[in-house]
């Protein structure tokens, strides 16, 4: 099976620190897949708020996701305090791609739990249709 490979940038514009609750690990004794996911969903929208926006207020219109990869790299445990590092990529002409990568300190030392991408998708919510990634975001992001 082919390993899912995700490039991410040297540097990232957004980070966000969200501690592993209790509830997050798993019978493995670490923190679950479906945690990480709901930790992906956290920092986007902390992401999404340091923009002024929402999923469902983006910039006039709203965000549906339209894919996820996850590339486990690492362990997480209960007390880490995740680092959530996030980055827009890939603008379209209907969506975008973001960017995450999620760490810890342990000992001193950076430990690398995950990196993900979603590709988000603009989305009329009332008509049910895609529609265009909104020039306000572009601005946004870009200067």
């Amino acid at each position: 099976m082919a390993k899912v490979k995700i490039e991410l940038p040297a540097a990232f514009p957004f980070s966000t620190t969200i501690p592993v609750r209790i509830g997050d690990v798993n019978y493995g004794g670490h923190v679950g897949n479906d945690a990480i996911v709901s930790v992906l969903h956290e920092s986007r929208m902390q992401y999404l708020a340091s923009l002024g926006c929402t999923e469902l207020a983006f910039f006039g219109v709203g965000l549906i996701m339209a894919d996820l990869a996850v590339s486990y790299k690492g362990e997480a445990f209960y007390g880490d305090a995740l680092t959530a590092e996030v980055t827009a990529a890939e603008l379209g002409s209907v969506g975008f791609e973001l960017l995450y990568r999620i760490s810890t300190q342990r000992n001193g030392q950076t430990v690398l739990i995950a990196e993900a991408k979603t590709g988000m998708v603009c989305f009329d919510y009332n008509s049910r249709k895609i529609v265009r990634l909104p020039e306000t975001f572009n601005k946004k992001i870009n200067g």
